[in-house]
């Protein structure tokens, strides 16, 4: 008999993992599926029957944070030369406070500077989960794992904190681990993960490459690649929506073509507020044809900071996500979104039917690829002109590979960005090197995604 516990760290594994097809094909292989949540068990009863049990939440002690940032900052200071996305996460992680924290903060930062090898990241690894042994909340995980007997936990994210103390409790019962490596950049430019596990599942070779590059310690043989199930609601037909019926729900002209802004979340994608406005100029001033414009604001935030932009320009169709806050106290209240399926299925239909996208170097670029729409970047900041600087994102690993592949107009001014929509709505020569991007990032094509995952997770099990 196979069981397999199926770890739901956030609203985004929620959608990837129970949302899409992945159970399945779960169902098929394995004896028995348990989803362990870090959201509310309530949430899955319209998705599925599988048994679910919720995990407590577990918060950091000072002296677990301490060791894990230690973790975190000696992988940047190992990895920084010649990385600017890593270099920015070293900056961004700095701390002047004057509390306990940002003094810590500090100190880890000269303790690091002299002590970063890989063999010492494991041995803050190693003292990180020390802390955990006599917790409330590992011995409660280690209570459901002995009574579970799970063949393979499997970690639908590599990275929240909150799921060191599980896998070193699995690590303590001897069961297996493998992690889904979460997001196209989150090798190249962020932290360290959350804990080691038996085995990884990646999107690409080029994700496998960074991750033998980034973590030394892992052998090719614990990794597969797989694609990623992110992207697989998008080939069922449970999401499909008519083009009658998503031009009715934004109300648009049907004889137009339509532009959709989408926008990253205020912590990297500062700027979004002056390319809407761009775009909107540029429509009410005649500068481009007549198109219907929607911007689809980012799911990880409330959208207030587009308020007068609402005001200002009525024409603008808006598309805020209907994603549910299910719980509110968290350390990362984000993680605790969850998409509707109307949502899904509103964001198929704005891939499929838009004829142009509009985002700061965003993951969304490649789902509008995966329709094969072209795609324009905007990014007018820099470290002189007073705007937060958006173009430094251009050094980073994974935006490089976009960058070399020519597949999407990446554009510095208002100018470059008015001439690329209107190309852009008149010719589209691009198509081929977008569809050999998207083969370059996405291994997998998205209908053999989820089944050729379950097979790995059936091997390893």
């Amino acid at each position: 008999m196979k069981k397999l516990g199926l770890v739901i760290t956030d609203g985004v594994g929620f959608r990837n993992f129970i949302l899409s097809d992945f159970l399945r094909h779960a169902e098929k292989s394995f004896d028995e599926v348990v989803i362990l949540s870090c959201l509310p068990k309530d949430i899955y009863k319209p998705h599925t029957n599988r048994r679910v049990i919720e995990l407590d939440v577990f918060e950091e002690t000072f002296k677990t944070w301490f060791f894990r940032k230690a973790k975190e900052i000696a992988h940047l200071k190992l990895h920084q030369k010649g990385n600017l996305g890593i270099q920015d996460n070293l900056k961004t992680n700095d701390s002047k406070l004057k509390t306990t924290r940002g003094y810590a903060t500090r100190f880890i930062y000269k303790l690091t500077a002299l002590f970063h090898s890989e063999l010492t990241i494991q041995q803050f690894q190693k003292l990180q989960n020390s802390t955990f042994s006599n917790h409330r909340i590992t011995k409660g995980y280690a209570s459901i794992l002995e009574k579970e007997s799970f063949n393979l936990l499997f970690f639908t994210h590599q990275r929240p904190p909150y799921i060191a103390p599980l896998a070193y409790a699995a690590q303590q019962k001897k069961i297996k681990t493998a992690a889904f490596i979460f997001s196209w950049d989150n090798l190249a430019s962020k932290g360290r993960m959350a804990s080691n596990f038996d085995y990884y599942l990646v999107w690409s070779a080029v994700m496998k490459q960074d991750l033998l590059q980034f973590y030394t310690s892992i052998k090719q043989e614990q990794i597969k690649v797989v694609g990623t199930p992110q992207f697989v609601p998008y080939v069922m037909d449970d999401y499909k929506v008519s083009k009658e019926a998503f031009i009715s729900e934004f109300n648009l002209d049907a004889n137009l073509k339509t532009v959709c802004f989408s926008c990253g979340d205020i912590s990297t994608s500062k700027n979004d507020e002056l390319y809407i406005e761009t775009i909107a100029s540029a429509i009410t001033e005649n500068k481009i044809e007549p198109v219907n414009f929607i911007v689809r604001t980012s799911p990880a935030e409330e959208p207030i900071r587009f308020h007068s932009l609402v005001e200002r320009f009525s024409f603008i169709k808006w598309n805020f996500p209907k994603w549910i806050q299910v719980r509110a106290n968290h350390q990362e209240s984000w993680s605790q979104r969850i998409p509707t399926l109307e949502d899904v299925k509103q964001l198929r239909a704005l891939l499929e039917y838009s004829d142009l996208n509009i985002n700061m170097l965003s993951t969304m670029s490649l789902d509008f690829m995966l329709f094969d729409k072209p795609v324009i970047n905007p990014i007018f900041g820099h470290a002189t002109n007073g705007l937060y600087d958006d173009q430094r994102f251009l050094g980073y690993a994974h935006i490089q590979h976009l960058v070399t592949s020519q597949s999407s107009k990446i554009v510095k001014d208002k100018a470059q960005l008015l001439a690329a929509i209107s190309g852009y709505l008149n010719s589209d020569s691009d198509s081929t090197n977008r569809k050999s991007f998207i083969k370059q990032q996405v291994g997998v094509s998205l209908e053999e995604t989820n089944k050729q995952l379950v097979v790995s997770l059936k091997e390893w099990a």
